[in-house]
C-alpha cells in the first residue's frame, strides 16, 4: 500500500452521505468513488478543499502529539490535526477519521500559531526507529512543506464551518 494521507474539509451533506453507509466496505467504497473523484479532480470546484499530505502525516502526527504514534495521544486540540477524531473505519487496511466543525476551529486556532522552529524541535525529537525512519534534514523539510501546504485548507474548513476527514491506506 501507499501509506498517502489526505485531509479532506467537508460540508455536513457530504459527511452525512459518507454516514449513511453502515458498514466499512461501503464507506471505503464511498470514498474512493465519491469523495476521492470529486475533491482530488484538478478541475473540480472543490479541490481547495483537499490537501494532500503524501507520507509526511506520520511525522507530522508526532510533531504534534508526544512523538509516537497513536489515536490518544498527546493533547487537544494538537492531537487531533491527524489521527484524532472519530473512526469511521474499523478494519486495518484503512484510517478514515472525522474531526467535528467546532474541533476543526479549535485544531486551526492551535495551527495558525505553529512557527517553524516549534515544529523544528519536535520533529527532531522523534525516535527513528520507533518512526521508522531517518529523522533527518530532508525528511524534516519534506514534513514541513507539507504541513505548511496543508494549512489554507484547515483555515478554509474552519472559516466555513466544514467537518475535516483525514484518510489514508495502509
Amino acid at each position: 500500500m501507499s501509506c498517502l494521507g489526505v485531509l479532506f474539509a467537508m460540508p455536513k451533506k457530504d459527511v452525512d452521505a459518507l454516514l449513511v453507509s453502515k458498514y466499512d466496505e461501503d464507506r471505503l467504497e464511498y470514498l474512493q468513488h465519491g469523495i476521492e473523484e470529486d475533491y482530488l479532480d484538478f478541475d473540480s470546484p472543490v479541490l481547495k478543499y483537499a490537501a494532500e499530505l503524501d507520507k509526511s502525516w506520520d511525522a507530522i502526527h508526532r510533531v504534534m502529539t508526544d512523538g509516537n504514534f497513536g489515536f490518544d495521544n498527546g493533547t487537544f486540540p494538537l492531537n487531533h490535526v491527524i489521527m484524532g477524531g472519530e473512526s469511521l473505519y474499523h478494519k486495518e487496511d484503512y484510517y478514515m477519521i472525522l474531526k467535528t466543525p467546532e474541533q476543526v476551529k479549535a485544531i486551526w486556532n492551535a495551527l495558525k500559531i505553529i512557527t517553524e522552529s516549534w515544529f523544528r524541535e519536535r520533529y527532531f525529537q522523534i525516535d527513528p526507529y520507533d518512526y521508522g525512519h531517518d529523522v533527518d534534514e530532508e525528511d524534516y523539510l519534506y514534513t514541513w512543506e507539507w504541513f505548511n501546504s496543508s494549512l489554507p485548507v484547515w483555515e478554509r474548513a474552519a472559516r466555513e464551518d466544514r467537518y475535516m476527514l483525514f484518510t489514508v491506506d495502509q
